[in-house]
């Protein structure tokens, strides 16, 4: 059962890795449940509730972060709210429109459009665009990297 609960868990992490670039995919949820499964599996005998509470908390900073990347890019670049709600519009409807390219088009257009519905010069709104787009790929290398230390935590408390 150890053997399957591992591989389980092996499939859930890789999915979720993989939801640090696709904004669709709940990339940290979908490895904190790859640890649940495991446990359930192997009646949490190795990992315990303060293990899951911690991991939970992971995913909690990793959603928090990932929401105020994006808005800080915007912000510290001159953007208005406007370019941060933009942004949001931008990657539903980018992601709608173009797929996975639309992750990285969709918040820098929404920024820009939303900047423009303001009134501020195209210089501006480009420059809210770009931020938005710095946010967000610091966002992106953030939740990685907690990603990878849930993953990390993970084997650690089994082996350690």
């Amino acid at each position: 059962m150890h053997v399957l609960a591992m591989i389980l868990a092996i499939l859930f992490f890789i999915v979720g890795l993989a939801g640090s670039l696709l904004p669709v995919i709940p990339g940290a949820v979908l490895i904190w449940i790859g640890m649940l499964v495991y446990g359930l599996l192997t009646n949490f005998a190795t990992l315990g509730l303060a293990f899951f509470i911690g991991q939970a908390l992971a995913v909690a900073l990793v959603y928090t972060l990932d929401y105020l990347s994006g808005a800080y890019g915007a912000r510290r670049y001159g953007g208005s709210r406007y370019a941060v709600y933009g942004s949001i519009i931008g990657t539903v409807v980018g992601l709608i429109l173009m797929g996975p390219a639309g992750i990285i088009f969709g918040p820098f257009a929404g920024s820009i459009i939303g900047e423009l519905l303001n009134q501020k010069p195209l210089d501006m709104a480009l420059k809210a665009g770009v931020g938005t787009l710095l946010g967000l790929l610091s966002g992106t290398i953030i939740k990685l990297v907690i990603q990878i230390m849930m993953i990390i935590w993970f084997f650690w408390a089994l082996y350690h």
